[in-house]
């Protein structure tokens, strides 16, 4: 196994890396919407999928993999209103190659974040 790691996306923040891929595939950790120039938290629902998907999109490119090599995406959500706007941004990054996805309600996420999305690829 390999772990994966760019400037282009937040620093894990614990005891984990941004992904570990094997020789086939790579899976991202959950990435709340964190900007990585500022390390500020975006919250605005449609701005903080945005900011997850281009974190994930940046961590696959680092490891070889791309968007539409993505197999299943999870998105957590703290608040499942929100699933339409996120549908939304979600359509903008994939369009035409549709992975399997589940997208489910949680509790509370860290820091606060309205949603945490994480990804699997293959290579």
């Amino acid at each position: 196994m390999k772990s994966f790691h760019t400037e282009k996306a937040p620093a894990a923040v614990g005891p984990y890396v941004q992904a570990i891929g094997t020789e086939e595939f790579v899976f991202t950790s959950g990435q709340i919407p964190l900007n990585p120039e500022n390390g500020e938290l975006v919250t605005e629902i449609s701005a903080a999928a945005r900011q997850s998907l281009n974190n994930i999109k940046a961590i696959l490119e680092e490891s070889g993999s791309s968007l539409d090599k993505v197999i299943k995406c999870t998105v957590f959500l703290a608040d499942i209103n929100d699933f339409v706007a996120v549908n939304e941004v979600y359509k903008e990054f994939f369009d035409e190659h549709k992975p399997a996805r589940s997208a489910i309600q949680v509790a509370a996420l860290p820091l606060g974040a309205p949603l945490e999305i994480e990804a699997i690829a293959s290579l």
